[in-house]
């Protein structure tokens, strides 16, 4: 059998190019800091962001590169390991790195968004995180869809929303017909803080269907427009006045402290204990990873619907 030759295999790779290209179209998306264009079907993406990383490992995409953080929820482990060459931190991208990666795409999360005219003169860049912290699912089936268009995964993209829309709807319809209230906490540090619905987790209110437990003053907003994402301080005693029928726990100290939290003997006292959420076995923590770390990643908002449909008849 005779053996193609050197410019035998250079012309089929040319070609194979060309039809790549050639399916590629010049598209301009709108995202939190902007606008990007940018080509189709990108082949060299570094990610930076685990919800952006989540989003784009559940479409079947691999990144070259990803930015790295201390632990990966475990359904991510594998973007920890040397087969993904680090672009820095989910915080502060490393320049160097990245512009060593040759990216056709760079895609980035909320928490490193501020760099994004410096990673743009790199390569195009999109800014994986929804516009309006309030708006959840209506913003992240926004950049699901944008993701869909830029990787040409569309079905796929649709299928996801259509299953999770019916899910959401289902929660919403029983909480709403039951007026069902709750109380979302977050314990960090030695303190207590609680979210309504102007918060990052309004989520629970707009989308789950949740009635506020009560009133919260919305967080105090930076020049940017956005919150600290940290919440508004409470105690035991009011959250015992408050008597929520639901309670919604984020144990942050588990993430940052790593084994060396205290907020389930926290929480294990006499004022939560009076009140109807723990009587009936409606406190519930949620998990950390999908709530806190990987905003609109797809396994992650799947994981939170899971969350919540454990108290509700409809799973």
């Amino acid at each position: 059998m005779k053996r193609p030759t050197l410019m035998t295999l250079l012309s089929v790779l040319a070609i194979t190019a060309a039809s790549t290209s050639a399916f590629a179209k010049t598209i301009t998306l709108e995202h939190l800091m902007g606008k990007t264009t940018l080509e189709t079907e990108p082949q060299r993406v570094v990610v930076i962001g685990i919800g952006a990383i989540d989003a784009v490992d559940a479409l079947g995409i691999k990144p070259v590169a990803v930015s790295k953080i201390a632990a990966f929820p475990d359904y991510l482990s594998q973007y920890g390991s040397k087969d993904y060459p680090s672009v820095g931190t989910i915080f502060e991208p490393d320049f160097e790195a990245i512009y060593s990666q040759k990216p056709d795409l760079i895609i980035v999360g909320s928490r490193s968004s501020k760099h994004f005219d410096e990673l743009s003169k790199i390569a195009p860049t999109y800014v994986f995180t929804v516009p309006n912290g309030t708006d959840y699912w209506q913003g992240t089936q926004k950049i699901w869809h944008d993701l869909g268009t830029i990787f040409d995964k569309d079905q796929l993209v649709n299928e996801k929303i259509t299953a999770y829309n019916q899910r959401f709807n289902k929660i919403k319809a029983y909480n709403q017909s039951h007026d069902v209230d709750a109380l979302m906490l977050m314990s960090s540090g030695g303190n207590i803080t609680s979210f309504g619905e102007g918060s990052r987790f309004a989520v629970l209110y707009q989308d789950f269907g949740f009635k506020p437990t009560m009133a919260i003053a919305p967080e105090k907003a930076n020049k940017s427009g956005r919150t600290g994402g940290h919440g508004n301080l409470v105690s035991y005693e009011l959250v015992a006045q408050e008597n929520p029928s639901t309670l919604l726990i984020l144990d942050r100290d588990k993430l940052v402290n790593k084994e060396k939290s205290t907020t389930r003997q926290d929480f294990e006292n006499d004022l939560v204990k009076s009140t109807d959420a723990y009587k009936n076995q409606r406190m519930v923590y949620l998990d950390i990873p999908a709530w806190y770390v990987a905003g609109s990643g797809i396994t992650a908002t799947g994981t939170m619907i899971q969350d919540i449909e454990a108290l509700t008849k409809t799973n």
